[in-house]
């Protein structure tokens, strides 16, 4: 073989083993990229997490006052019920009594 021809063979195999090295490092420089996009997407997700729990813990409160205020309402109507049923019971016992009338 002559030495032109070893030369070439060298510099083809030289040739490839640059452009593997490159690719390699062109590829693992785009894994670091998407660990990174990963990794900020993480970190965003754990901040909406966290919006997401606080908005979940106002709704629930919310909701335990709402329904406070339905039993406040409907013990109210009771009680207006009750008054109404007293006022009923002594009404009828007034008409009853003669000596209501009497007076």
């Amino acid at each position: 073989m002559s030495f032109a021809v070893i030369a070439a063979v060298v510099a083809v195999v030289v040739i490839l083993l640059a452009v593997a090295y490159v690719l390699r490092r062109r590829k693992a420089h785009h894994r670091d990229d998407l660990r990174d996009q990963a990794s900020q997407h993480r970190d965003l997700a754990d901040i909406a997490q966290i919006e997401a729990d606080r908005r979940t813990a106002e709704a629930d409160e919310l909701a335990a006052r709402a329904r406070e205020e339905l039993a406040s309402q409907q013990a109210r109507l009771a009680a207006e019920q009750t008054q109404a049923d007293v006022d009923a019971t002594r009404t009828r016992a007034d008409e009853l009594d003669p000596d209501v009338h009497a007076r």
